[in-house]
């Protein structure tokens, strides 16, 4: 399973690029198309210990962060420069990702009480500086991994907090029972790391919903590339529009689902649809996304109910399962959801919410 936040369809773009000033992004492009990304699922425990022979678990989480470096190499994890009791060092990209793994773990923990990636606390391991002009940042399963970009098309991946709170968020999804990476239970897998890849940073910056970007990756496409971010919720297909890149190729609804078997059934494409129900929910409900609108698809995620090929409708029926469950039958809250995937196309008219 490759969750890297780059689709491959923009890197195969990158990497046919011929013009001479693009030489070393296409060269970058191919080479981490080709990259070694291992899986690498790992089963936590709950840490307890025994102080004066008496049981002790922590009461109040904080994150457990070891930032590595692989200086340019693809060997993971690399060599250790900061952990929870370390300062900040010389290397921004070593303390942003240090800062951004910990930002994840707030947002999680103060919206909905979730204990890191697992909700047991599992500790958060970064390797920065992988590879050579390295095209992505990914979630192995064990450890958030950044590349430093070619410098031409892609910078920096560590800078964006959607980067990683989106790649987190896989990890969440994983331990509430995962999605298959395949189809349209693999874009609602994209989808949901990007709802709350885009909720932890508002709720960083106090965000409302008139207040937020709400894009994916705002800040890693290099200066004179014709784009603001990877994907754009609030207007999915707007995201980009580049000689390089192409134009962005999300679908906001179903009318324009796509049909492909590229990219696992096109899961960074079609992930535009479910993108927008959330946005368009958040947006009826008004307020910080992340208290209610939020709190609803994490509730719907982490329920344990979803099938593991759950396509959109599935999902979207789940999401009123949830709203009703939270705030009642009659709630602004479940009609801003209903609203929402039927404007998308998900759910027609005539469908009520599920009881």
């Amino acid at each position: 399973m490759h969750y890297g936040i780059v689709p491959p369809f923009l890197l195969d773009r990158v990497a046919a690029a011929d013009q001479p000033h693009l030489a070393r992004a296409a060269r970058a492009a191919r080479h981490t198309l080709i990259a070694p990304r291992e899986y690498r699922p790992r089963r936590t425990q709950l840490e307890l210990s025994v102080e004066g022979g008496t049981l002790v678990a922590r009461t109040e989480p904080s994150p457990d962060r070891t930032i590595a470096d692989a200086a340019g190499t693809e060997t993971l994890p690399g060599v250790t420069v900061r952990t929870e009791d370390r300062p900040p060092v010389a290397d921004s990209t070593v303390n942003q990702a240090f800062d951004g793994l910990g930002a994840t773990f707030d947002f999680f923990w103060e919206a909905y009480r979730r204990d890191s990636i697992d909700g047991c606390g599992l500790p958060l391991d970064a390797t920065v500086h992988y590879g050579h002009d390295y095209d992505n940042a990914f979630w192995n399963g064990e450890r958030m991994v950044f590349g430093d970009g070619d410098g031409d098309v892609f910078v920096g991946f560590t800078g964006s907090l959607t980067v990683i709170a989106h790649e987190l968020t896989h990890g969440v999804t994983e331990a509430s029972g995962g999605l298959d990476y395949q189809g349209q239970s693999g874009a609602l897998n994209e989808s949901i790391s990007d709802v709350f890849g885009v909720l932890a940073e508002q709720s960083a910056h106090n965000q409302s919903v008139d207040e937020a970007s709400w894009l994916i990756g705002a800040g890693i496409l290099a200066p004179g590339i014709d784009g603001v971010a990877l994907r754009s919720l609030k207007a999915p297909g707007t995201a980009y529009d580049d000689r390089v890149l192409g134009k962005d190729p999300q679908p906001a609804t179903m009318a324009g689902f796509v049909h492909t078997s590229e990219d696992s059934g096109g899961v960074h494409i079609n992930s535009g649809i479910p993108n927008h129900a959330f946005y368009l929910a958040a947006v009826a409900i008004g307020g910080r996304a992340w208290e209610r609108a939020g709190r609803i698809w994490y509730r719907a995620v982490t329920a344990g109910t979803l099938p593991k090929d759950a396509d959109f409708a599935t999902f979207a029926h789940a999401t009123l399962a949830a709203a009703q469950a939270e705030y009642g039958v009659d709630a602004k809250e479940v009609a801003a959801v209903r609203a929402a995937w039927t404007s998308v196309g998900v759910l027609a008219h005539a469908e009520s919410p599920a009881h």
